[in-house]
């Protein structure tokens, strides 16, 4: 047999290169593999669709790879002359195949096991099966039921041990201060190349990659299966929230007392408004001077003059609320009406069911879609969702295309890119559907050099920016009002999530979730203010109910303009979950109510009301209400109209 000899102070980066191309295409052919065996369960996707997943899913397949072989990689990457001993090598051999081994068989596992889960496996699997006392049967009968998957496995595991040992790595004679200096240089940037592989990218807005991330590459949500593998979705799932269904109340009474399929209003026509929803970053609600003219005796000014100004024009609640306390947990619960519950749901094993969203929902009716995001696309998997969401046009970075204005961290400025988005939705036909999340009011809290001096400092570091923001959205407002479709326009105001606090009133629990929600139509009587709880999820019900959408749909959420004295406000963080129902303020650890608080009457939060049976009774009966319907939609993939 002839061996590839491998020598020079580079050998073993060249090696781990070339084995790093074998198993990338080893995952490949095991994409093909998945897609030929379920082939009948994704009927629509075509040969170009499929040639998309397939360049899609390297990305997945490269985090699950570099995870796989961490240990090998670090043995092999060892700026050390022994590393070239037969013994050692022989070492590196077998936890190069016993771990790669493991990897083709989660991937031939899902060839079977797809079409009764409809998902690839996750880390639930571990749970799922902890308790079996016949899992060595199980596992027996499903090794005679699909032999040939098993053959498929020993061939594969063959052709792995084959192909390692064709290359040789041959030790140099020169064992010198050359040979360390050029395996240390190569054993950084193995490193440096590890980093930016499991992480998806190097750039400072890249999250690391997860599940919804393969919404990049597809149409529709249960497509991303053939983008994902299924070492990649074991190994991002391991630590994820898995709902357990619960049945507190019968269908009847869980129907009564909260139900998630809207129904529409009355028979008049539908007002094909546009809708333009501006998301701004941190923009909490005790920034915000006219919706705090109760603080400081009615001196406070807040740090938002345009904004101000605005919300004496529309209508707005006084007691509005985020659903989650990440950027990452907005869009799902803006757009689409699901809160995230113990982690963010584009994050969760969750992530891949079948959504519908406002979008989506205005798209089908005749409506253009657009989403602006100024940072590098793929960012904060918003591009992934977006496209999940059926919104047919990203904006980002990349299209905005002038570096000139890249703030050196996040991405465009706000105020330039939002002109950009003026004028883009300029060109879109009516009606359309816009959306758009700001980024510059973040850490570091920086404002452009030019506009140094212009915005209060403030009490905190985001103050600046924040004025920077603002100022952002009155330029882009100019820009709007003299375009065709500004006053065939309802816009939508709300923050991603409250942030950072400085007046004693909002730094308590609840006021930590506090955010803007406006309502704008220019020239209507869409005026006034509301005492009415109001929540991110609740956005698109009521910017539906208020169009006269004239069909079914779902979402968590409220119609805030509709008379309902028993809406609530529900959000989980870490685990707990808290609740705001009527005048009340409720936190419960899954197991138990754990505080209740009266907030009109307590707002600092000084008299627990927790002894008071028949209020927690009360509030605890409509948040389990909520956590029946919520974890059955999501096990049972539920989350649209039949």
């Amino acid at each position: 047999m002839k061996y590839i000899q491998l020598k020079g102070y580079f050998n073993t980066l060249l090696l781990l290169f070339i084995q790093f191309v074998f198993l990338l295409l080893v995952y490949a052919i095991l994409r093909l593999g998945f897609y030929g065996f379920n082939k009948a369960l994704f009927p629509h996707v075509s040969s170009h669709e499929l040639a998309t997943m397939l360049v899609g899913g390297v990305k997945f397949d490269v985090v699950a790879i570099l995870y796989f072989n961490i240990l090998y990689i670090l043995l092999q990457s060892l700026p050390f002359p022994f590393k070239y001993n037969i013994t050692y090598q022989k070492v590196c051999k077998w936890v190069f195949v016993i771990t790669n081994s493991i990897g083709i068989a989660l991937n031939l596992v899902d060839f079977a096991y797809y079409p009764f889960t409809l998902k690839r496996t996750t880390g639930t699997v571990f749970g799922q099966f902890a308790n079996e006392e016949n899992l060595l049967k199980l596992t027996i009968d499903f090794l005679i039921g699909y032999w040939y998957l098993l053959v498929l496995f020993v061939l594969l595991v063959w052709l792995l041990a084959k192909a390692y040992d064709r290359i040789k790595l041959v030790r140099t004679d020169k064992i010198n201060w050359l040979f360390y200096t050029v395996q240390f240089a190569s054993f950084l940037f193995i490193i440096f190349l590890f980093i930016g592989g499991v992480r998806g990218g190097w750039a400072h807005s890249t999250r690391p990659i997860t599940l919804s991330n393969a919404g990049d590459y597809v149409k529709n949500p249960e497509e991303m299966n053939i983008v994902l593998n299924t070492p990649f979705s074991i190994l991002k799932t391991l630590k994820a929230v898995s709902l357990k269904e619960v049945n507190y109340f019968s269908e009847e009474e869980l129907n009564a007392k909260y139900t998630v399929i809207h129904q529409p209003k009355d028979s008049s026509e539908f007002k094909k408004l546009n809708v333009v929803l501006l998301i701004l970053e941190s923009f909490g609600k005790e920034h915000i001077g006219a919706l705090n003219k109760d603080i400081n005796n009615g001196t406070y000014k807040g740090y938002t003059p345009f904004l101000d100004s605005l919300i004496g024009e529309s209508y707005t609640f006084t007691r509005t609320y985020a659903n989650g306390r990440k950027s990452i947990d907005a869009l799902p619960s803006v757009i689409t009406g699901i809160p995230s519950v113990g982690e963010p749901f584009v994050l969760s094993i969750y992530s891949g069911n079948k959504t519908t969203s406002m979008a989506k929902l205005l798209g089908d009716e005749g409506y253009e879609t657009a989403f602006f995001h100024g940072a590098p696309n793929g960012s904060m998997g918003f591009s992934a969702y977006t496209q999940l969401a059926g919104i047919k046009h990203y904006y980002g970075k990349n299209e905005y295309n002038n570096d000139a204005d890249f703030d050196g961290i996040w991405g465009i400025w706000d105020e330039p890119f939002m002109q950009f988005m003026g004028d883009k939705m300029n060109e879109l036909p009516q009606p359309f559907f816009a959306g758009f999340f700001s980024l510059s009011s973040h850490h570091p809290f920086k404002v452009p050099e030019k506009y140094k001096g212009k915005f209060p400092k403030g009490s905190l570091e985001i103050h600046e920016p924040l004025g920077y923001s603002d100022y952002a959205l009155k330029e882009f407002f100019a820009k709007a009002s003299k375009a065709p479709w500004f006053k065939n326009t309802l816009f939508v105001i709300c923050a991603d999530h409250a942030t950072m606090s400085y007046l004693p009133e909002y730094q308590t629990a609840p006021n930590s979730f506090a955010i803007p929600i406006i309502f704008y139509q220019p020239g209507s009587n869409l005026k006034g203010i509301s005492d009415k709880m109001v929540q991110q999820i609740d956005i698109l019900p009521t910017v539906l109910n208020y169009l006269h959408y004239p069909k079914p749909y779902f979402s968590f959420g409220f119609d805030a303009f509709e008379e309902n004295k028993d809406n609530f406000v529900v959000s989980n963080i870490g685990g707990v979950y808290n609740l705001f129902q009527h005048d009340y303020y409720m936190t419960h650890d899954g197991e138990k109510v754990t505080s209740i608080f009266n907030l009109k009457e307590d707002k600092f939060l000084k008299r627990d009301l927790i002894y008071n049976t028949s209020l927690k009774d009360s509030l605890e009966n409509t948040l389990k209400a909520f956590i029946q319907r919520y974890n059955h939609c999501m096990i049972h993939n539920k989350l649209t109209v039949d």
